[in-house]
């Protein structure tokens, strides 16, 4: 794949299957939109939308139809390509494993046992962060945790906007550095890093917005009138897996022995409690399996299409434009940070925004020596602050649902606190490099890049 990228062909005309893609996507969720349709931009299967670029990039390309077609396989068999679909289907196995035993049901009620009653909002987003950061996913992290904080909010007499931003913020908190988060094996494998390293990255431009949050939850969202608070039942037994899965992931183990590892142990404890079988056991695996098969899909058919366009001049000739603005590694890195949250504002999903720039971002890293760490770490964040904020994405649409109409993406999003910090800590760290500890300690080694 490296070999075509060194060309210096620039054409617009390879562009086009792309933008229809995003055309597509975008279009039909705003079309659904209009109509009332609940959950518009997530009716049409991302991989359909893609498709139809992809037919595109076959009518508009130069060449045989037997030299188009191995291009595009050539671009979905990259290693990246297989290496991160591969670590999607594991990742989604030890979710769905890990929740089949109860371990969201243990870790939320955990949570909720030890919180003090007066200080909810700040609680709720502490174990939204925790199990975000766990599972890797911010929609399932709302759907563990939203009925609660409905429930608590009203029973406490807390502003609901505001016990909703929380756990929005949580939610986003480890979608975004979460080493099993989609976004995060999307970011990683484009660009070439080490997940442990981009969380090194990650965790010193989040933690501070993560802290400052915590402590206006504890001032504003404190309660006089104290609720009472049910029993809820846990097994600290069944949070194990997730321990485990974070430590051996910040630790530096292999992707793929922290997350089979995690499944076993998953699998163990079920066995033990009776919530699974050697059956069951597989069956979920396999359900885990299926989850993943939209971003499976998407991401080998976006990595062909990819290639297509980066091989016809697409790529180049995007390149050229931005070259205009890029003068250095701070407008670089301002550069990709625009991009992925720009495309996520249109395609509302922070995995396809990534996956779309990631080999762009890949280019303008070696052309500016912006570090792959660094550019991970952007593309991933950006994603996650524009994800986080759009009244039609999943996040938001999934957490107010719990309000029954009663709050409206409008009412939430000033609220969310994390958000809006983890937009000024990023924005800080890329002209003050705060953030670039493991950057400075482990230059990135250049001379072993193929010269784009």
């Amino acid at each position: 794949m490296e070999k075509d990228l060194k060309s210096g062909k620039s054409s617009f005309k390879a562009l086009i299957p792309f933008i229809i893609f995003i055309i597509v996507y975008l279009g039909s969720g705003i079309i659904l939109q209009h109509k009332g349709v609940e959950l518009a931009f997530y009716q049409l299967p991302a991989p359909v939308a893609a498709f139809v670029g992809i037919i595109f990039a076959f009518i508009l390309q130069d060449g045989s139809l037997d030299e188009k077609f191995h291009t595009f396989v050539e671009g979905c068999g990259d290693s990246n390509i297989i290496i991160m679909c591969i670590i999607y289907l594991l990742a989604g196995a030890f979710a769905s494993v890990s929740k089949a035993i109860g371990g969201v049901d243990s870790t939320v009620n955990l949570g909720l046992t030890y919180i003090p009653a007066n200080y909810i909002a700040a609680g709720l987003f502490l174990i939204t962060c925790f199990i975000s950061l766990s599972t890797g996913t911010s929609v399932g992290s709302i759907v563990a945790v939203g009925p609660i904080a409905a429930g608590l909010a009203e029973k406490a007499g807390l502003s609901l906007p505001l016990t909703m931003a929380a756990v929005l913020g949580g939610a986003m908190f480890g979608d975004n550095l979460s080493i099993i988060s989609d976004t995060t094996i999307a970011a990683t494998r484009t660009q070439g890093c080490e997940m442990r390293d981009k969380f090194k990255v990650n965790i010193y431009i989040a933690l501070p917005a993560a802290i400052i949050t915590l402590i206006l939850l504890l001032i504003f969202g404190r309660i006089e009138t104290v609720p009472m608070m049910q029993n809820y039942d846990f097994n600290i037994i069944k949070v194990l897996p997730y321990i485990l899965v974070l430590i051996m992931a910040v630790s530096g183990v292999n992707v793929f022995v922290v997350l089979t590892g995690g499944i076993i142990l998953s699998i163990i404890i079920g066995l033990y409690y009776g919530n699974l079988t050697l059956l069951s056991s597989a069956q979920q695996i396999f359900e885990g399996f299926k989850g993943m098969i939209d971003i499976f899909l998407l991401s080998m058919m976006t990595g062909g299409l990819a290639h297509m366009t980066a091989k016809d001049g697409g790529i180049q000739f995007l390149l050229d434009k931005i070259q205009r603005i890029m003068k250095g590694r701070k407008s670089a890195e301002l550069g990709i940070a625009a991009l992925v949250a720009v495309t996520d504002a249109a395609v509302a999903n922070n995995t396809v925004a990534i996956i779309i720039n990631g080999s762009i971002a890949k280019k303008v890293c070696s052309r500016y020596k912006v570090d792959p760490r660094r550019s991970a770490s952007l593309l991933d964040t950006f994603s996650c602050i524009m994800q986080g904020i759009i009244p039609y994405g999943a996040q938001m649409l999934i957490l107010l649902s719990y309000t029954k109409g009663e709050v409206s993406p409008f009412e939430v999003i000033p609220l969310a606190w994390y958000i809006h910090l983890l937009f000024i800590s990023s924005i800080i760290s890329i002209f003050i490099p705060f953030a670039d500890g493991i950057i400075k300690k482990k230059p990135w080694k250049w001379q072993d890049e193929t010269a784009l």
